[in-house]
């Protein structure tokens, strides 16, 4: 459909609004953004040129406008209107096209194309372009802003967190380390009372950068996309650069908003969580507590423990393969062989048990025997040296050579149809992303192997549902923002080794927000702040998890995971709590609480009109207020980790008074 509405160029500016979003354009194609909310100050106070184009001679920032243009419009999300700016740098005969597109389904939100054409006769060199640069103005709140950062990064940092004047964070979207690198490419900067995100909405990954900056001299907090070619990029006389699909989009609370909005926008192009399967959602044990030189005796001996605990899943981690890339068993773990593995797993399905082995796909040791059979399979740097997995001591395989994908769903038939595992835990940082390829690896540019890299997961997963329809597939990034364009190919997220409770609960509402109704597991207690927060886990939806081992090894690194007899009853305690109330099945209702301004921090699940709280803090002692109630009926309150009645309230009252040390989890349900 042509554009059939053209604005008269004047000296007015053209404001585009979609519901608490505005965006104002002026006739030198920069914008002005604010938001609508009630009690909201505004975000930005200046126009800036929020999108430009750098090259070797000039930066082309301002633009003469020389028309708007103006339709409806029907895709595939949805319903909208679409506006296109034309301007010219007259000194440097640069044209700039900016298209801003609003949709009905996506309120508060504008997606963003630019395209630069070259009118001069200079073939010119193009550094980068940059979309979406804002500078946000603080207010006056001790902590001035909080943000998400979708980046991986080796040190393993928060996904969200508070900032001051000094910070500056790249969130460069490809390798910020030999084997850390990938996510979710989305930046979201918020304030009490309103926040702003921006990030890529492309069908495919892509190197860009989503810096913020809050210089330690500046008023502002400044945030954008941007790209930096790889190598010299050098448009053309007549030639056109498009930039890639962006986005900006405002909101209340926290970041859960702007990723739910992110993800249903992703979905509208094909992005789409995975189908759910029951098993997905029951409580693991996982043998790694006796760590890579266990015994099978080991574990076996500790399997009646487990399932006394009420726990689904046995988990065989690392140690069992003969080298990364060599994935048969190893003679020192299993004397008798494959065939051995195989009775090991119908040994845990005979006590009614599913089992679930670890796996390093894409890795593969220096001598191994697939790197002899296959030496052409490693991802080649430009210096022509192999990319190294510093955690593993291994190489990367390229993700995009037909033998690494042909070895790889072998690697999933031999797990899965002759050993009889029920499910699989990818595990690894440097599935995440992969650095660009110079090898002859089925692609065209190098790129594209990061572009390329999740459909390898795409062939484990469907070759792994071909066998068990209902298999489980574990991402477990080992600390790194999951991959979003992963995320269709997982039907567990995991914790992935998380360094504080903090971090379990955090990764939990991203997660929540991304997928919902995927399961979320909260890797092993033993990960918490206390070796046995449950609470962490269980309230705010997740699968519970544990590696303890049973009875002590003598071992001091495996026996401080023993599970004595106070631990016993804890943990029997936790999950049959899970068992019971299985709130990782229910709705996450990130929408109502504020994980950074709110205190105490506040999480919850609802099931059908029954709603579970879970409150975090050290030291508590004051007034909740429980969101999210029905204003028309009464509740009862009860404590349901102690069993603790704690009373009747209205909902259209729902503030309690009450203390509580580290957590209380609550269930509020209506009264017949």
């Amino acid at each position: 459909m042509n554009y059939v509405f053209v604005l008269n160029i004047s000296a007015q500016n053209t404001i585009i609004t979609n519901k608490n979003l505005t965006i104002e354009v002026n006739n030198e194609l920069q914008t002005k953004i604010n938001s609508t909310f009630s009690n909201a100050q505004s975000l930005t106070n200046n126009f800036s040129s929020s999108e430009y184009l750098e090259t070797k001679y000039f930066t082309a920032k301002l633009f003469h406008q020389t028309r708007t243009e103006k339709k409806s419009i029907h895709d595939a999300a949805g319903d909208g209107t679409a506006y296109k700016f034309y301007g010219t740098d007259d000194a440097d005969k640069i044209e700039k096209i900016l298209s801003i597109k609003i949709y009905n389904n996506f309120p508060d939100a504008a997606y963003f194309d630019v395209q630069y054409i070259n009118h001069s006769e200079k073939d010119l060199p193009v550094i980068k372009w940059v979309n979406n640069e804002y500078n946000i103005l603080p207010t006056k709140d001790s902590t001035t802003f909080w943000t998400f950062q979708g980046s991986s990064h080796a040190d393993r940092r928060d996904w969200i967190k508070k900032i001051k004047k000094g910070f500056y964070e790249e969130n460069f979207m490809g390798m910020n380390a030999s084997d850390y690198g990938g996510g979710i490419p989305v930046i979201d900067v918020w304030r009490k009372d309103v926040g702003i995100a921006i990030g890529n909405t492309e069908t495919v990954a892509k190197l860009i950068s989503l810096p913020i900056d809050y210089d330690k001299y500046s008023s502002t907090a400044k945030m954008s996309v941007e790209y930096d070619y790889p190598e010299k990029e050098i448009l053309k006389s007549n030639e056109t650069l498009n930039t890639f699909e962006t986005f900006i989009s405002v909101h209340q609370k926290d970041c859960f908003a702007t990723l739910r909005n992110f993800s249903n926008y992703m979905q509208t192009k094909g992005i789409k969580a995975a189908a759910t399967v029951p098993a997905a959602f029951e409580p693991v044990w996982c043998a790694w507590g006796y760590e890579r030189d266990f015994t099978l005796k080991e574990i076996l001996n500790t399997l009646p423990e487990v399932k006394k605990l009420g726990i689904k899943w046995v988990g065989l981690d690392d140690g069992y393969q003969q080298a990364e890339g060599d994935w048969h068993t190893n003679a020192a773990h299993f004397a008798g062989g494959d065939a051995e593995m195989k009775t090991f797993v119908d040994s845990i399905h005979a006590q009614g048990m599913k089992a679930v082995l670890w796996w390093a796909p894409m890795a593969a040791d220096p001598g191994s025997n697939v790197l002899k059979n296959h030496p052409h399979i490693l991802l080649e740097q430009q210096n022509g040296a192999p990319q190294y997995i510093s955690w593993w001591d291994a190489y990367y395989m390229s993700p995009t050579d037909k033998d690494v994908i042909e070895e790889t769903k072998k690697t999933v038939k031999l797990f899965m149809q002759d050993w009889g595992f029920d499910a699989l835990k990818l595990d690894g940082q440097f599935m995440n992303a992969c650095a660009p390829d110079y090898g002859d690896h089925n692609i065209d540019y190098p790129e594209q192997s990061f572009e390329k890299m999740p459909l390898l997961f795409k062939a484990i997963y469907e070759t792994a549902k071909s066998i068990k329809p209902d298999a489980v597939i574990e991402f477990c990034p080992c600390g790194d923002v999951m991959n979003f364009y992963h995320m269709p190919y997982t039907n567990q997220f995991v914790a992935s080794d998380p360094e504080s409770s903090w971090q379990v609960r955090l990764k939990g509402k991203v997660y929540h927000a991304m997928m919902p109704g995927t399961a979320y597991f909260g890797d092993h207690v033993e990960l918490t702040d206390t070796k046995k927060d449950f609470a962490s886990q269980v309230g705010i939806g997740a699968v519970p998890g544990t590696k303890f081992v049973y009875p002590a090894t003598g071992v001091k690194s495996k026996d401080e995971n023993f599970l004595t007899p106070e631990k016993e009853k804890l943990f029997k305690h936790w999950i049959k709590i899970y068992n019971e109330k299985m709130l990782s099945t229910g709705v996450y209702r990130g929408d109502l609480y504020d994980l950074g301004y709110d205190y105490p921090e506040t999480h919850c699940i609802q099931k059908g009109d029954t709603m579970y709280y879970a409150f975090f803090n050290p030291d508590f002692n004051g007034a909740i207020e429980l969101k999210g109630l029905d204003a028309n009926k009464k509740y009862s309150l009860v404590d349901y980790v102690n069993d603790k009645n704690l009373g009747v309230i209205n909902g259209n009252q729902p503030t309690i008074k009450i203390d509580f040390k580290e957590s209380l989890l609550i269930e509020v349900k209506p009264l017949n």
